[in-house]
């Protein structure tokens, strides 16, 4: 992408934020908004007919999550990077957007610097999530829903698997809650346990905060 300008669609049942993030990302001179999508659907069809660089994705959508319509795109067209914004730090929303292909992850408290960096960044090929902490989430994650890892496996209950096993294939709290017909908040528990008793959060948080951290380290100009 080095000299030429980065196309970026923007992604939210929100018309105020994509009015605000289109106008804050056009001030970059290395970057330019080409669409906007409400929904899910709409991303997809989009990013299939235009092809942008970067989608800049709400991880809740209206019609279906951001979690899936990224995996949508990544699976039509590997070379459109996408970076995942957020109202919450969610665990399990960081672990369903890496396995969905994500290059990063944001709160949408993000300054405009820090976005433009990391479209930058994700357009160049490069990840911002640290590369051995997501592969290690998602090789034990895999394995774990496949029962490889006995032991490990072995702690979680048959109704845990179940919930794992939707984790791992990037289903959302509300898709799993569907399919296992189980509330919202049932679902959070048994994540909550499986995470705990797995110890696989801390790993998932560290890969949603590292750019932050990394921002924080780096040299100011």
């Amino acid at each position: 992408m080095k000299g030429n300008v980065i196309k970026v669609l923007i992604v939210d049942d929100h018309e105020v934020v994509r009015v605000g993030l289109r106008s804050l990302l056009n001030r970059a001179s290395s970057v330019k908004v080409v669409g906007e999508a409400g929904s899910a659907a709409e991303a997809v069809v989009w990013a299939e007919r235009h092809r942008p660089d970067v989608v800049i994705m709400d991880v809740r959508l209206p019609d279906r999550s951001g979690v899936d319509a990224c995996r949508e795109i990544r699976a039509l067209n590997a070379k459109i990077q996408v970076i995942m914004l957020t109202s919450y730090a969610d665990d399990e929303a960081v672990l369903s957007s890496v396995m969905a292909g994500a290059a990063g992850y944001f709160l949408k408290q993000i300054r405009g610097k820090e976005l433009v960096r990391a479209i930058e960044t994700v357009a160049s090929g490069q990840s911002l999530l640290d590369p051995a902490v997501t592969q290690t989430v998602l090789d034990r994650m895999k394995r774990l829903a496949a029962g490889q890892e006995f032991d490990d496996i072995a702690a979680l209950s048959a109704q845990e698997r179940k919930v794992l096993g939707l984790v791992a294939e990037g289903k959302t709290n509300k898709e799993i809650a569907n399919a296992l017909d189980l509330s919202d908040k049932t679902v959070k528990n048994y994540l909550s346990n499986i995470f705990s008793k797995l110890n696989l959060s801390r790993r998932a948080e560290a890969a949603a905060y590292f750019v932050r951290r990394r921002h924080h380290d780096s040299p100011k100009e």
